[in-house]
């Protein structure tokens, strides 16, 4: 910030007045990263100082907006670990494929910097654990891109159902209905100019470049990618986890498939997982569905689209006494009883990347709402889903060894296998 720079001392170390500017670097300028930069360049008291992407094309754009946002233009880089020695930036905000999330935020909190990390945070079990022990190391503040958590309706549902509005909750669904139509096939070809493909492949194994394996359809692709689970599903995943008052699954059981399309997707496009809970002796449930085509509305969750009529992406919550209903990030109603009376209900909004702001100003990550720890849990319960559609059975998870005790087969999933030099530390077994 502003005020430690000048004095030579890192942020670290300081308590910055709400005042002090916050000189940001955006990582991964396509898609989500674009709501990264509108947002920087919308909030007092920041600056956004620089921008990393390893497609030229993308960067061009990227740098066109900021300096017409702050007059200026902003430092560019290709490779992050040449942006992070700039000791002046003070936090980076990171919107890059899923298999970069977790390297990525460990580089940065080495660097000294602050971080604000896309959902899901890591791309299978061990980065889970290595990104949180890595914040924790290097004394970080780390948020989760689960930007549902900073909105106050939200916090309000789950407050109400924390005072037993709907009296002993049992039950948390996620709907993931979004129409995604075919990325059909697309051909081996070379890589398109000012791309440099080695960076972007960082921990994944080296493939020849195809469009299916690039821009966005990188979803679909094992390597790079969670599917629809790990896409738009963790954010409903972590809402009815957050809602449901739960941490670790004891079991997990996921069922699906790649269903009426024919082309280079490898990830389920149809997906329905059952979670058990057992925490304290006391059962719970929670269930998670992706649809991809033809869906109805449940419970009136929907956001429409005007291509498709609508999407349903949401949450419900079951307890003796009523339901729930969340709809997308900013909206929930309740019913009552068996008579089912309308209960409480609101709609209202929040901005997660000025909560981060708040924090990595105050250094006090207990004011962050989707810290990293909180994050990375949910994110696991991705990874165990995508374990368990893969290998085509339920399997069990303990929570105290962080494996699934008596299933090598599931355990040996939960690391994948790193492309040298872009392997993820080791801090905590």
């Amino acid at each position: 910030m502003n005020s430690a720079a000048a004095l030579g001392t890192s942020a670290l170390s300081v308590a910055a007045s709400p005042g002090d500017t916050v000189r940001v670097a955006c990582v991964g300028l396509r898609g989500r990263g674009k709501t990264h930069m509108q947002a920087y360049t919308s909030l007092p008291n920041v600056d956004l100082v620089a921008l990393c992407d390893i497609d030229d094309s993308v960067m061009a754009g990227a740098v066109k907006f900021v300096t017409g946002k702050r007059g200026t233009a902003p430092a560019t880089y290709t490779d992050l670990r040449k942006l992070l020695e700039d000791k002046s930036i003070d936090a980076v905000s990171i919107a890059t494929p899923n298999h970069l999330h977790t390297l990525q935020t460990v580089w940065a909190c080495e660097a000294g910097k602050d971080v604000y990390v896309e959902k899901p945070c890591s791309h299978d079990m061990f980065e889970a654990k290595q990104i949180v022990a890595a914040a924790r190391k290097y004394n970080r503040i780390v948020q989760q891109g689960s930007q549902s958590r900073s909105n106050l309706a939200l916090q309000e549902a789950v407050q109400k159902m924390r005072e037993g509005v709907i009296g002993d909750v049992y039950h948390a669904r996620g709907l993931c209905y979004k129409w995604r139509n075919t990325i059909g096939r697309k051909p081996e070809e070379a890589v398109p100019a000012g791309v440099d493909y080695d960076l972007w492949l960082g921990p994944a194994p080296k493939r020849a470049f195809t469009q299916n394996r690039f821009h966005y359809n990188w979803h679909w692709m094992w390597d790079y990618g969670n599917g629809d689970l790990g896409n738009q599903g963790i954010h409903e995943v972590d809402i009815a986890r957050w809602g449901l008052g739960v941490k670790y699954p004891t079991k997990v059981s996921a069922v699906g498939g790649h269903f009426m399309f024919d082309d280079d997707q490898e990830t389920p496009n149809t997906l329905a997982v059952a979670y058990e809970f057992d925490e304290g002796g006391r059962k719970k449930m929670m269930t998670f569905e992706v649809r991809h085509w033809m869906t109805n509305i449940e419970a009136d969750i929907k956001e429409f689209d005007k291509s498709v009529k609508s999407n349903s992406i949401g949450n419900l919550f079951y307890g003796s006494n009523g339901y729930l209903a969340i709809d997308g990030y900013t909206k929930y109603w309740s019913y009552i009883g068996k008579e089912q009376e309308p209960g409480p209900a609101r709609k209202d909004g929040g901005d997660h990347f000025a909560n981060f702001l708040t924090a990595v100003r105050s250094r006090n990550r207990g004011e962050l709402t989707a810290e990293i720890e909180e994050g990375a849990v949910s994110t696991t319960l991705v990874h165990l889903a995508n374990i368990s559609y893969r290998l085509g059975r339920t399997i069990h998870f303990d929570a105290a060894s962080y494996s699934c005790p008596g299933d090598k087969e599931a355990t040996a999933m939960f690391r994948r296998d790193y492309r040298k030099p872009f392997v993820v530390p080791q801090f905590v077994a």
